[in-house]
């Protein structure tokens, strides 16, 4: 079982701040997770074939091909500032 400390640390490590009783709550989760994680290491693997993949098609691409939808006025008509043909927004430097 984590402790209240690994708990913190591991909160720390996401940046993720907890109250004293979600600390409990995850000391009992995390370390039912961290349990089960110790049963999947004992089964046996020895003859399993490695899998990288459990989908049955490998390798689908799309093409990447250019588009337009026609419809940049429309579109531009929700913007809160624009010029011409393009969104005008703050300059980031």
């Amino acid at each position: 079982m984590l402790s209240t400390d690994e708990v913190k640390h591991i909160a720390t490590l996401a940046r993720i701040g907890l109250t004293d009783a979600e600390v409990a709550h995850f000391e009992r989760d995390l370390s039912a997770v961290l349990d089960w994680f110790e049963e999947l290491k004992a089964a046996d693997t020895a003859g399993a074939p490695a899998e990288t993949s459990m989908a049955p098609e490998s390798n689908r691409t799309v093409p990447d091909v250019a588009e337009t939808s026609g419809e940049a006025p429309r579109i531009l008509e929700n913007a809160p500032g624009r010029k011409d043909n393009y969104f005008k927004v703050k300059s980031v430097f």
